[in-house]
């Protein structure tokens, strides 16, 4: 700084390439953002049932509408981040959460099950422009040697929302009703959005990549290797979850205490992600994927079993569902790990191509569970692990394809 500047009391031009000004408090905002995308994708399986009666359908015909939400995520994402890519991000983040808390407030005031598909729709739409966004603006907004911090407190909104923001939901659903829990998720969407836009600085938006270009990494043999294992993983999971109430009375959980297990779940959510991120740097992303297989094995199985002979278990329950949990939300950071490997010029690509696989796999959960909930609960979970196994047996026929020789 000069000595003009100085007597001046002006401040010195930032230097170039410096990131902007408020990253730490902006990162912060930026993980409340996914925190209440998290809640919106996850929260429907806690008032299923209410939602169901309130509509005047089935159980497995309301869980379509997390159906919806999945597949419309995991189609419009590469599409929004070509169409949008132009954008300043400030105006992107901002108008995609706006999007995403109106979506809500039509869901929570939908008349029928035709209105609250198309706002499942909508609010697809606005997660899908937010999520992917969000973290790539938190690593531009801080120092290099932060980088990875920002993106963890971003990304961990989302598994925050399935320990806090899912049983949140489902206690304001219980005493409120769970049209006042959509609007709550509006409230905050919209809140989040008036926030970011006074406290991000601006960002120019980047340069268009067309849609083809992005998608032509999916002819690697590699990079094929490992989405279908996504997809497998959380249709496992999602199988049983999508319907966690009726799942969870069957095995002698009452209504009023699924709050807690669901709470246990997002719990081991938590602990399986830090620790499978931990773990696959020290082991490996093929062990921790062995293991996290063979725990969602065990844990559905028992739950299948406890269902079939109607045992009542209660703490062994909600050991197996704090197991689930964790064995669900372990797969990302091992799966991140494969796809950055065998494609690292194309990691921010093949990480966002794998949140779609993640959302077609919860879609495809989904769809499966609704169409075996008729049979029973046992059935639901017996086909959980089943799913689970064949994610297992995937992962071992292909680990040589999808990763270096030095890979574990």
């Amino acid at each position: 700084m000069s000595d003009v500047s100085i007597k001046a009391g002006r401040k010195a031009p930032p230097e170039a390439g410096a990131p902007p000004q408020g990253g730490l408090s902006s990162t912060l905002i930026l993980a409340l953002g996914t925190f209440a995308v998290g809640t919106d994708a996850f929260v429907v399986a806690g008032f299923l049932p209410s939602m169901a009666e309130d509509l005047h359908v089935s159980a497995a015909t309301a869980g379509q509408s997390v159906t919806v939400f999945a597949a419309s995520y995991a189609l419009l994402s590469p599409v929004l981040a070509t169409v949008l890519a132009r954008l300043p991000r400030r105006s992107l983040l901002v108008g995609a959460l706006f999007v995403l808390g109106v979506a809500n407030l039509l869901s929570a005031l939908a008349p029928t099950m035709a209105v609250l598909i198309v706002s499942r729709v909508l609010a697809a739409a606005g997660a899908a422009a937010y999520t992917p966004n969000a973290g790539a603006v938190s690593a531009s907004l801080v120092r290099p040697e932060l980088r990875a911090r920002a993106l963890a407190v971003v990304i961990g909104g989302l598994t925050a929302a399935t320990a806090l923001g899912v049983p949140l939901g489902s206690a304001a659903s219980h005493w409120l009703g769970w049209r006042a829990a959509l609007a709550t998720v509006a409230g905050l969407c919209l809140l989040v959005a008036v926030v970011l836009r006074l406290v991000m600085p601006h960002l120019p938006g980047n340069v268009r990549v067309p849609l083809r270009t992005r998608l032509a990494v999916l002819r690697r043999p590699a990079v094929l290797a490992v989405l279908p294992l996504t997809i497998l993983g959380m249709g496992a999971s999602y199988t049983a979850y999508a319907y966690s109430v009726p799942a969870l009375e069957a095995v002698a959980i009452p209504e009023k205490t699924v709050l807690w297990m669901l709470f246990l779940y997002g719990l081991g959510a938590v602990v399986g992600n830090l620790g499978a991120g931990y773990g696959t740097d020290r082991w490996g992303s093929t062990r921790i994927l062995t293991a996290g297989y063979l725990a969602m094995v065990l844990s559905l199985g028992v739950l299948a079993w406890l269902a079939w002979t109607e045992t009542s278990a209660k703490p062994l329950v909600g050991l197996l569902v704090l197991l689930w949990g964790a064995s669900s939300w372990c797969q990302t950071p091992p799966q991140q790990h494969r796809l950055i490997t065998v494609a690292p010029q194309e990691a921010p690509l093949v990480v966002s191509l794998n949140a779609s696989s993640i959302y077609l796999g919860i879609g495809l959960g989904t769809v499966i569970g609704g169409a075996t909930l008729g049979a029973g609960a046992a059935a639901v979970y017996g086909l959980g692990a089943a799913i689970a196994a064949a994610a297992l047996l995937f992962l071992l026929l292909t680990q040589r394809t999808s990763a270096p020789a030095h890979q574990g």
